[in-house]
C-alpha cells in the first residue's frame, strides 16, 4: 500500500454489500482503504461487473475487477477474472500505476 500511496494512487474497493458488513470485512481483514456501499449495485452495473446470483443464497455480487482511473475519470487499466481468487498481482498492479505517472 505505501508503494501505491507514494504513485499517487488511491485505493477505493466497491461492494454490494452494506456500509456495515463492508466495515466488518475492513477491520477483520485489517483493510486500511476504503469500500464503498453500492447494494443497488448501480456503479457495478455500469462497469459490466454484476455477478448475478453469485453470492450466498443466490444474492448478486460484484465480479472481481481492478481498475486504474485516472484524474479525469477516464480507465486506463482494467484487470477482469470470474474467480474472486484470482486478482491482479501487487507487482502486475504498480507495473501498471507507474505508467500513469
Amino acid at each position: 500500500m505505501a508503494e501505491i500511496e507514494q504513485l499517487g494512487v488511491e485505493v477505493i474497493a466497491v461492494s454490494v454489500d452494506t456500509p456495515e458488513q463492508s466495515k466488518d470485512l475492513q477491520k477483520k481483514a485489517g483493510l486500511t482503504y476504503l469500500i464503498l456501499s453500492d447494494p443497488n449495485a448501480e456503479a457495478i452495473r455500469k462497469y459490466d461487473l454484476l455477478h448475478s446470483k453469485a453470492g450466498q443464497d443466490g444474492h448478486d455480487v460484484a465480479r472481481p475487477g481492478e481498475f486504474l482511473v485516472d484524474s479525469n475519470g477516464v480507465v486506463r487499466w482494467v484487470n477482469l477474472t470470474e474467480d474472486f481468487r484470482v486478482r491482479a498481482r501487487s507487482e502486475q498492479f504498480l507495473a501498471q500505476a507507474r505508467q500513469l505517472k
